[in-house]
């Protein structure tokens, strides 16, 4: 009588998930090699990971991600920290950090804090380190760049947009290097000036574009205009939109978010000032759909894929540190790009510098 055993079966006919053995015998590779494969290690050749891999999905082979904790003292989770998650820069460095975190082979849990004050993100963190995640990312948090402010979860943490004070290793934009692009393009341009509607003064990315804005006008000896504030909506760029369409001196806008040069077009138009013959429009950010504005938007583009490889691997770097030492928290900067299209041009002749 033949009394072997097959994988996903025992002696007594009951059905046992299969293991690692199991694996490992359909894959002709030692426990040790799946374990390693299991485990996202670097070191098994890449036609023997495609091996046990495919030996894995034919089984349904199934890590145990709990004795795996144990063992290795990791959860292979990510918490993440977030403010306003309907937000276009929020929803999309989280998509991007969820992408790059299930590349390495991790899983990400969210949490969206009811506001930006000490005790929403403290009660963040400890609803994510009672999940137990090996680290954090925190979005777009002003809140921490105080450096009285204490994250006393034990775990890693970095952030994203924020931390001027460099209290935590951060991943941002370099929001300045964009403004001052879309702010020199349209003086090279040959407008006398530009105007700037700017966002919201609790971002700190609102906060840099304005500033770097303000400072290249200054360095080229170029008036500088009044600046106006939005809140990120076009709503907004709509309602500063219909001010400055009422004013002939204004020949280039550089709005600091796409929606609201979106609002900003729209408000030119109905005033009967055509974008960009009469007024030229530069945005920041690179929404999909900032191509099929009519006109197409110039923009700034931001590489929000690259800030969340960034966050993702900085954070790893932090919880299992290459050499066993930790490093600084030197921020990392990503270059964000300038998207020439059709809604910036040369000026109409009274307003060329």
């Amino acid at each position: 009588m033949d009394h072997s055993v097959t994988p996903g079966s025992t002696t007594r006919g009951k059905q046992r998930p299969p293991s690692q053995a199991d694996v490992a015998a359909l894959a002709g590779v030692s426990s040790q090699t799946v374990s390693r494969v299991a485990n996202h290690r670097p070191n098994v050749e890449p036609e023997t990971r495609d091996r046990v891999l495919s030996a894995m999905r034919m089984l349904g082979y199934q890590r145990n991600s709990a004795a795996r904790a144990l063992t290795l003292g990791r959860f292979h989770v990510l918490g993440v920290v977030t403010f306003d998650i309907a937000a276009q820069g929020n929803a999309r460095t989280l998509a991007a950090i969820s992408r790059a975190a299930q590349a390495a082979g991790y899983s990400v849990n969210v949490v969206c804090a009811e506001a930006q004050t000490e005790d929403a993100v403290q009660q963040a963190v400890r609803q994510l380190t009672d999940q137990a995640v090996d680290g954090l990312i925190v979005i777009e948090a002003q809140i921490l760049d105080r450096r009285g402010f204490d994250i006393s979860s034990g775990v890693p943490v970095v952030v994203a947009d924020g931390d001027p004070e460099r209290c935590f290793p951060s991943v941002d934009t370099d929001q300045a290097a964009g403004a001052i692009a879309a702010t020199r393009h349209l003086l090279d341009l040959g407008h006398r000036t530009v105007w700037h509607i700017g966002g919201p003064q609790d971002s700190y990315a609102a906060r840099r574009r304005a500033a770097a804005w303000h400072s290249t006008l200054k360095e080229a000896g170029a008036p500088v205009p009044p600046l106006a504030l939005g809140d990120w909506t076009a709503a907004s760029g709509y309602e500063l939109g219909r001010e400055l369409a009422a004013r002939p001196e204004v020949t280039a806008v550089f709005a600091a978010n796409d929606h609201m040069a979106l609002g900003l077009s729209l408000a030119l138009r109905e005033a009967g000032r055509r974008v960009p013959e009469d007024v030229s429009v530069v945005g920041f950010d690179d929404v999909p759909e900032s191509a099929y504005f009519a006109p197409p938007l110039t923009t700034v583009r931001q590489d929000f894929e690259e800030v969340g490889r960034q966050c993702v691997a900085l954070l790893l770097d932090r919880i299992d540190p290459p050499g066993g030492q930790r490093a600084g928290t030197e921020p990392v900067s990503v270059t964000p790009h300038l998207l020439v299209r059709s809604s910036s041009t040369r000026p109409p002749a009274a307003g060329r510098a």
